[in-house]
């Protein structure tokens, strides 16, 4: 059943008509442009600490960073990590432009397959969409580039994020997901959003969390510096 069927039914169930046009003017503009929420202070900050907090959030949460200076570096974050964790060099990659640029060919150890992951897939390779610094959350939309699977079933989740796409706190990430839905020029919004916050925890209280409960119990952020106003140390870098 398409949706104007059931949005058609709903109304007939609430013996409704169509909109007024005041209605749907108010409502078109609603959805155009969400009302802002309260904004915590602590995401209104300049870019380096802004991004700095979105690093020490990801932590916090558990997850893991490396911060590399540019697309081409991602190949040698990818391959530093996985040795470390003494994990296969075989990943599930996610069918995304910026994903295929990387020059992978420079470690012909790592073998990438675009598709379904499945019960073999022990790692995930995946573009970011955006990073809320305000609680070190990962925005992934979903689209056919972007599959939501690899987010899910195997043990270790990569996610590529460029520094230009950390925001501040929420609001901003909607504005992005807003702005590239009106750039493509259909109008039509991700069917479903991911708000990743460090990877999968659970348990029952008071039993200690379990990792891997409901989703990958690695999650590894590789950050692509892009944005000159954000330039700060990396992670383990020494700051002296």
């Amino acid at each position: 059943m398409s949706r104007d069927n059931v949005l058609n039914a709903t109304r007939r169930g609430l013996h409704r008509g169509p909109l007024p046009i005041e209605q749907r003017l108010s409502l078109h503009a609603r959805m155009g442009a969400g009302p802002r929420h309260l904004i915590p202070a602590r995401s209104r900050l300049g870019r380096r600490d802004q991004v700095a907090l979105f690093m020490r959030n990801v932590e916090k949460q558990c997850g893991t960073l490396a911060r590399v200076p540019g697309l081409a570096d991602v190949v040698r974050a990818v391959a530093e990590y996985l040795a470390s964790h003494n994990l296969p060099t075989e990943l599930v990659v996610a069918p995304h432009p910026e994903l295929r640029n990387i020059p992978w060919t420079e470690r012909p150890l790592l073998r990438l397959r675009e598709g379904r992951p499945g019960a073999n897939d022990l790692v995930s390779l995946q573009p970011g969409f955006a990073g809320v610094a305000e609680t070190g959350t990962l925005v992934l939309p979903g689209a056919p580039e972007r599959p939501a699977l690899p987010n899910q079933l195997p043990d270790t989740t990569l996610v590529v994020l460029r520094v230009s796409r950390v925001v501040g706190a929420y609001e901003e990430a909607w504005d992005l997901l807003r702005n590239d839905r009106d750039e493509a020029a259909t109008g039509i919004a991700p069917q479903n959003v991911m708000l990743i916050t460090g990877p999968s925890r659970s348990g029952d209280d008071p039993s200690p969390l379990e990792p891997g409960g409901h989703g990958p119990r690695r999650l590894h952020v590789v950050l692509v510096d892009d944005d000159p106003a954000a330039a700060g140390p990396r992670p383990g870098a020494d700051p002296s």
